[in-house]
């Protein structure tokens, strides 16, 4: 579909790999080809892996266009808002085997998955808005409270603290850590166990579960429509 992102799929599942430079960013072209290929992915009734570049996910939004102009932030923010909302309802599995660093953007990805694989090492995962002068999006916290308990929602949103992958799991990001060498073979482990689930029970438990996070993400992307970015570098 581009340049940024690849796909490819197999009996029960589907890769859909991000690769887009040094810090793997969100850019619109990258946001495109993901919703490009999760509507592949939902045609062909097929589990989604979506993973990054050896040692990275990704470090967050294009930062290029992200100090454009607060009209290019907004755009691509509330693209990315969109994204997660899309995944959080998507009726197959998604599971995101996280290659190393997720900062930002990437960790909110985390945030938007059914399950995720990290890699032990030397790795950074979290939300570090306020850490670079960006007050947190309303959408942004409506994921963050979707999947994180109290405590590490304020560590994680309020003090941009960042984890190690093992401190990852307890704060919510990641499910299980593996030895790089075996991320994409526990994926897809992972995605044909969960071929194995009723698809149309899936799917609809998972808006039922989600329900209230789901409608509280969709306002939250409303309001963020009619505020101004905030950055306070």
């Amino acid at each position: 579909m581009n340049d940024f992102v690849s796909y490819h799929s197999a009996e029960n599942y589907a890769i859909i790999g991000i690769n887009n430079g040094k810090a793997n960013a969100i850019s619109h072209e990258v946001i495109e080809g993901i919703n490009f290929y999760l509507d592949e992915a939902e045609k062909n009734s097929l589990v989604v892996i979506l993973t990054g570049i050896s040692g990275i996910f990704s470090a967050g939004f294009d930062l290029k266009v992200m100090t454009k102009s607060p009209a290019s932030a907004k755009e691509l923010v509330t693209k990315g808002s969109k994204l997660s909302l899309r995944m959080l309802s998507f009726p197959q599995p998604i599971i995101v085997a996280c290659n190393g660093h997720a900062i930002a953007k990437g960790a909110f990805l985390l945030l938007s998955a059914d399950y995720r694989i990290g890699v032990e090492g030397d790795f950074k995962i979290g939300l570090n808005e306020v850490q670079i002068g960006i007050t947190m999006h309303h959408a942004g916290i409506a994921i963050a409270k979707a999947r994180m308990s109290e405590v590490f929602l304020n560590r994680s949103v309020n003090n941009a603290e960042i984890y190690n992958p093992k401190e990852a799991i307890s704060a919510g990001f990641l499910d299980v850590i593996v030895p790089e060498s075996e991320l994409i073979a526990t994926a897809v482990a992972t995605a044909k166990m969960f071929a194995k689930l009723n698809p149309i029970a899936h799917a609809a438990t998972k808006l039922r579960v989600r329900k209230l996070h789901l409608e509280n993400l969709k306002n939250a992307i409303e309001l963020d429509l009619n505020e101004e970015i905030s950055i306070n570098p």
